[in-house]
Parts: C-alpha cells; structure tokens; sequence
C-alpha cells in the first residue's frame, strides 16, 4: 500500500474497523483453538517455540508494522526460551501486515521466511486464513525440525500456544 494512502486511511480509523471486523468473522473460538492445537502438535516434533500474535491495527504509536512486531516479539518474551529458539508469527489485519521473528537459535533465512509471509499473504488475500495460518504453522514447523531438532524439552518457557489477539 502506498504511504500517503495508508497514512490517510490510518487517519480516518479504517484500519482499526476493518482489522476489527476481519478479527471478528476470522477467528472465532474454534478457529482459535484449532490453530491452538496444531501450534501444539508442531511443537512436540521440533525443539522451537512457536507464538502467534494476531492484531486487529498498529497503535497509531507505532506505525510501522515491522517495528511492532519487535515490540511484540519482547512483549511477550519470544525471545526468553532455554535454547534461544522462540519464534513469533505476527500477523496486523487491518494493516496488512505479517512478520516472521525468531530468535538467535534458530538458522533460518530471511528469504524463507519472506516465502512463507508470501504464501500466507496469498491465502489472506483469498479470505483464507484459517487454511492460510495452518499452512505457515506447518511451514515453520518444517523449517525448525530441521534447524532445532527435538532433544529434552523444557515446557517451563511459559510461551502460550493458544494465538494472542491484541
């Protein structure tokens, strides 16, 4: 999206109204809980910790999508896991915006992130996020079995499973 369109649309509230509403008709309970529980059968096949993060709009604080992913990323303490191996899916409705973070531990390209930001874009584009969001969830699960094996799990990270609606 251009800029000056955005800027303008953040003025006016559209952002905030549309990520609302798409909130709401997306992710009812059930499609939370499904994707609460394919969060947790992915993590008992690698040694990463998944985080989904979804919000209806940037704070008009924060207007850059990327920034507040980071800010998030720490807010929810990502990156406080044993081995270094926290990874957060944050995905802004109403702007758009989706960003792949993770941790030192875990040796994936930004190039594949960025293909699995793409393909999920695509899915969102089409109205389907539920089939979308499985489909990264099992994208990155592939990518950490490679890159972060299971060896002893230590559950005791406290990261939810279940996706946090900001």
């Amino acid at each position: 999206m251009h800029p000056v369109v955005g800027k303008s649309l953040r003025a006016l509230g559209w952002n905030n109204l549309h990520g609302r509403w798409l909130m709401s008709r997306h992710f009812p309970p059930a499609v939370i809980q499904q994707l609460e529980e394919r969060i947790t059968a992915s993590e008992a096949r690698h040694g990463g910790e998944l985080v989904l993060a979804v919000e209806q709009a940037l704070p008009d604080s924060q207007p850059d999508g990327a920034a507040r992913a980071l800010e998030i990323f720490g807010r929810l303490r990502v990156w406080d896991t044993p081995r270094r191996t926290g990874v957060l899916l944050y995905l802004c409705l109403g702007d758009r915006h989706i960003e792949l973070l993770a941790d030192r531990g875990v040796s994936v390209t930004r190039e594949d992130w960025a293909m699995l930001c793409a393909s999920l874009r695509a899915y969102l584009a089409r109205g389907d996020f539920a089939a979308g969001l499985e489909r990264a969830i099992a994208g990155i699960e592939t990518r950490l079995e490679y890159c972060c094996p299971v060896a002893e799990r230590d559950d005791s990270e406290g990261l939810p499973n279940k996706p946090v609606m900001l």
